[in-house]
């Protein structure tokens, strides 16, 4: 902090993805022509701070100095986008005007955004501002009170929540208190509600593919489901969530601060503890679904998917290029959006889930029979989904026509995803204490090298011998999803090492007959 009376310095963060970058704010009060500008590659939104702050001003008792104001945002060649930098720079003002000590805003990185009269208005993407505050060692952040909780998630700095300028003011000045938020005791005792009220039980029929459903579930693979209409693959998509394993911190928070950048977090409940499902219209563009748009990039559908599920009904249906663009993603688990003088990361790391008819009509039943399309219909279909995306799905079944009776049957005898989700926790904590130290966060990111030759993954080699022989599979990465779900329901299995039959129920579940064929 400068020692300047016409001079004062303060902290903001700008976001590049969901990754905060520190940028000083700086006030400088100078003699001369009356004016003000705001340098440091600001875009219309930060130019136009200028009028918001000064209205803020004087709406709430201060004055605007008739001086010329300079107000820089460092380092420059960072782009700084929207109003969160409004209030660092009223505050930052009213130092350099002497209206506040210097000291009050030293190591404080300060958020929100001002109306004119004088409010804090919550703003997005505090969660990773905060984060990236805490990883500069900053003490203390200001954030506006709807934005207390969420940034309380992050323990290693005080939070100090502010109704509006005057409130801000006061509390800087020792004159009133803050609003912070609740303690860590108390934020891990409140019962948040249950984001996912469906229930697996409510599928009826279809064991292969509850089956594969809970496959995927445990070893966190891609899952494709073909069959007629009505057949269920929806509702068993909806309600993969419901027996996925229990996030992590880690994975929470990293889930909390992607949707906090889309304004979507609940304010009195931020922190997201159950795993996001994604389900975009066939209609959804490439950047609606893999993220970027004008000016500061937004995450897409995959990243709003990360660590849960992001679903493709009626996949044929979406436009070819949309769907190919998962293919990146799917291998490294993040987006880049590349701008010009920055690239924007965004992580998506999620299980994908395809679903499609047998055919544009969807009339063909469990015979082949009924369908009205032509042969190019046919073809034009199945090509909609490439091979090599294809390729990278583990699971592959086929889902037929419930019969009537089971349909009015009882739906008790169906198991409920309480049921289910504890044989996923338990092979997931099984999978997990295996993995710990190899990078693999899952069976399903396991490099297909250490499937083979004698390391503590390896599948034995009677069971590799086996699938040699097997025509079914025809490409490398092919045999290596087979692998990595011989784990799975091995672990599902409680036994220590994948046995032929676990290899064999693999092969099963990537049945390629059941694939689109032309």
């Amino acid at each position: 902090m400068s020692s300047d009376s016409g001079i004062a310095r303060s902290k903001g963060v700008v976001l590049i993805g969901v990754d905060g970058a520190i940028v000083d704010v700086e006030v400088d009060l100078a003699d001369g022509v009356v004016g003000t500008s705001i340098v440091g590659l600001p875009d219309r939104g930060v130019n136009e701070a200028k009028d918001r702050v000064r209205a803020a001003l004087v709406n709430s008792g201060h004055r605007w100095p008739a001086k010329r104001v300079t107000i820089s945002l460092s380092p420059a060649w960072i782009p700084k986008a929207g109003a969160v930098t409004d209030l660092a720079i009223a505050l930052t003002m009213m130092a350099a005007d002497q209206a506040l000590p210097l000291e009050s805003i030293a190591d404080t990185v300060i958020l929100g955004e001002l109306a004119l009269d004088g409010q804090v208005r919550a703003v997005r993407g505090v969660l990773p501002a905060v984060l990236a505050a805490a990883r500069a060692g900053m003490r203390s952040v200001i954030v506006p009170a709807a934005n207390v909780e969420e940034a309380g998630l992050v323990e290693q700095v005080r939070v100090i929540g502010v109704h509006s300028l005057a409130h801000a003011f006061a509390v800087l000045s020792g004159t009133d208190e803050p609003a912070t938020p609740q303690s860590r005791h108390e934020r891990s005792s409140r019962r948040q509600s249950v984001a996912h009220r469906l229930d697996l039980s409510e599928v009826q029929g279809q064991p292969l593919a509850k089956r594969a459903l809970e496959v995927a579930a445990a070893g966190g693979h891609h899952l494709l489901m073909m069959g007629v209409p009505g057949a269920g693959k929806t509702m068993l998509a909806e309600r993969l969530p419901t027996i996925m394993p229990a996030l992590s911190r880690q994975a929470a928070q990293e889930i909390t601060a992607i949707h906090s950048l889309d304004g979507s977090l609940d304010p009195l409940h931020p922190l997201m503890q159950c795993p996001p499902f994604e389900a975009p219209h066939h209609t959804a563009t490439l950047v609606a679904m893999v993220g970027g748009g004008s000016g500061r990039p937004q995450p897409g559908a995959v990243s709003r998917a990360h660590r849960g599920v992001l679903f493709l009904d009626e996949a044929p249906e979406f436009a070819r290029s949309v769907v190919d663009s998962l293919r990146e993603p799917l291998e490294s688990g993040f987006v880049r959006v590349a701008r010009s003088g920055f690239v924007a990361h965004f992580p998506a790391r999620f299980q994908l889930v395809l679903a499609a008819n047998p055919c544009p009509c969807g009339s063909t039943d469990q015979r082949g029979l009924g369908c009205h399309c032509t042969p190019m219909q046919r073809r034009r279909y199945a090509h909609k989904i490439s091979g090599p995306l294809l390729d990278r799905i583990d699971l592959v079944v086929h889902t037929h026509g419930v019969d009537r009776a089971v349909l009015l049957s009882d739906t008790e005898a169906e198991e409920s995803s309480t049921t289910v989700a504890a044989r996923v926790q338990a092979a997931a904590d099984r999978m997990a204490a295996r993995l710990e130290g190899t990078g693999c966060d899952s069976n399903a990111t396991v490099a297909g090298s250490q499937l083979k030759g004698s390391g503590p993954l390896a599948i034995p080699k009677p069971a590799l011998g086996w699938l040699r022989d097997q025509k079914s599979v025809v490409s490398g990465r092919g045999m290596d999803k087979v692998l990595r779900v011989s784990w799975t329901l091995a672990d599902l299995a409680g036994r220590a090492r994948p046995t032929l039959p676990d290899v064999q129920e693999a092969v099963t579940l990537r049945n390629d007959s059941a694939r689109i064929a032309p």
